[in-house]
């Protein structure tokens, strides 16, 4: 049976397009079982029509609350069997709604590396503060705001006096590699989570490099 998951964006979807890509490539053992934007007009759903994956337009603003949009997503993602919510530039904060019933079973991609500078200006925060490493984070959701636990991160070296646009396009190729990595994992049942632990089954140890450092860990495995 697939492992079906469901792809929640608001914005221009090169991160579903990387779902989109690994699946094709076969590395990426899943089924979008359904796009939903909240956004008319977005790229995403372009890329989901192209792709030909079922995608929902649902405006949020056609709604009274967060609480009642969100019931009406988890009935759609119900009816479309999808086993993880993917988000994908989701922008809209998930409520307890949501999180209740699809609880352990959400996950995010955060442009930093959590838990610092949460936010929706996670990428440019870091920039601003003058880190010299900076990244990408996947992880579960949870209640507050990129706080769940972390699956995998990837480190990026900032370069001194580049911009934020140079910086932001050297995570987003990160973010293509490590966010299906993560899907793949959830759809081999290879992840479990001890209180803010989580564990890989059977990851094996790569050598270490010359300075005992990785890039990216866990380690990335072939195709992604």
């Amino acid at each position: 049976m697939p492992f079906n998951i469901a792809i929640l964006a608001s914005g221009n979807g090169t991160n579903a397009q990387a779902m989109i890509d690994k699946i094709a490539a076969g590395f990426l053992d899943a089924h979008i079982a359904l796009v939903i934007c909240n956004r008319p007009g977005a790229g995403v759903i372009t890329r989901a029509a192209k792709a030909g994956l079922p995608c929902l337009v649902l405006d949020h603003k056609a709604f009274p609350d967060r609480e009642s949009y969100d019931l009406r997503l988890v009935e759609e993602l119900h009816k479309a069997g999808a086993e993880l919510a993917v988000l994908a530039g989701y922008m809209r904060p998930l409520s307890a709604a949501f999180l209740q019933t699809y609880r352990g079973r959400v996950i995010n991609l955060h442009p930093a590396l959590l838990p610092s500078f949460p936010g929706v200006h996670g990428g440019s925060d870091a920039l601003a503060y003058g880190v010299k490493i900076s990244g990408c984070t996947v992880h579960f959701v949870e209640e507050k705001v990129d706080s769940g636990p972390v699956i995998i991160q990837a480190a990026v070296p900032v370069i001194a006096g580049e911009s934020e646009e140079s910086l932001m396009q050297r995570i987003h190729k990160m973010e293509h590699r490590i966010y299906p990595q993560a899907v793949q994992w959830l759809s081999q049942g290879r992840l479990s989570v001890e209180g803010r632990e989580v564990r890989l089954a059977a990851s094996p140890t790569p050598p270490p490099s010359p300075d005992g450092h990785w890039l990216v860990w866990p380690p990335l495995e072939e195709g992604f």
